[in-house]
């Protein structure tokens, strides 16, 4: 069987991850609507706020990718590319006003289930909220509403935040994901002993296929967040390799991808 502190770490499914918490929507959609159908998907997906960005954060990577092909041999093709690439950027921080809030609620609403993941949900959640207000002051530099000479610095200290969340988010997640090995192995172990009390098949069949499930997601989250933070690392500290258009373009439509996939409705 399962220690009770170790069903405690992995049933905790970690609010400190609130950027990338899987959240499915139930309200918002018809009735009527059959979910097995795409195109409903997709409305409840861009009804929420995550599957918008997630959506116009395609655009901007994919036009960047655009411009860098297009540069050139195409100079007009690359400079709609440029500035459609620089609307996403800008209509995706309008998006996430008001988004601080989020790390601030899912630390005082539920900081975690143990002491290191209480820790982690501190520095987590600190990093993200230092990551949004910025921002938010960013995007109104950039728009003229504040005086634009401290994007640069607004840049920074966004970027700098968002690196130290994405660095706790990742190693609560392989925590996470080393939990769920455990108690997938201490299930079947428990199953085929016959140590628990004869569960039936379908009771553990269900058990293992949420670990999975939470697994994927975990792995998904992982890959979004070392791709974005490599694009934070492009702002903290301009290098050829991370400043590359490439690298940038691939880095953002792989964390957009995840984000996809994590926000689909199932």
């Amino acid at each position: 069987m399962l220690g009770s502190h170790e069903l405690q770490e992995f049933a905790f499914s970690i609010h400190l991850h609130s950027k990338f918490t899987y959240t499915p929507l139930s309200s918002g959609t018809p009735h009527s609507a059959s979910m097995d159908d795409t195109v409903d998907k997709l409305v409840v997906f861009l009804a929420k706020r995550d599957g918008i960005d997630k959506l116009v954060k395609t655009f901007q990577y994919v036009s960047k990718l655009v411009h860098w092909h297009a540069e050139a041999v195409h100079p007009n093709i690359a400079q709609r590319a440029k500035q459609w690439e620089l609307a996403s950027g800008l209509s995706r921080k309008a998006f996430r006003t008001g988004r601080f809030l989020t790390g601030f609620n899912a630390l005082r609403r539920n900081p975690g289930a143990t002491h290191s993941f209480r820790l982690l949900a501190v520095f987590a959640n600190a990093g993200e909220m230092v990551y949004f207000f910025f921002d938010h002051l960013l995007w109104l530099a950039r728009v003229g509403v504040l005086d634009p000479g401290i994007a640069r610095r607004m840049s920074f200290i966004s970027a700098f935040g968002e690196s130290v969340g994405y660095v706790f988010f990742i190693i609560s997640d392989f925590i996470m994901i080393r939990n769920g090995l455990i108690a997938q192995k201490k299930l079947l172990q428990a199953h085929t002993s016959g140590a628990d009390p004869a569960p039936a098949d379908k009771e553990v069949k269900e058990k293992l296929r949420k670990i999975w499930g939470d697994r994927i997601m975990r792995l998904m989250a992982v890959a979004a967040n070392l791709a974005d933070l490599v694009i934070a690392l492009a702002d903290i500290e301009p290098n050829p390799l991370c400043n590359h258009a490439v690298t940038l373009g691939i880095s953002g439509l792989v964390s957009a991808w995840a984000g996809w996939y994590r926000n689909w409705p199932s």
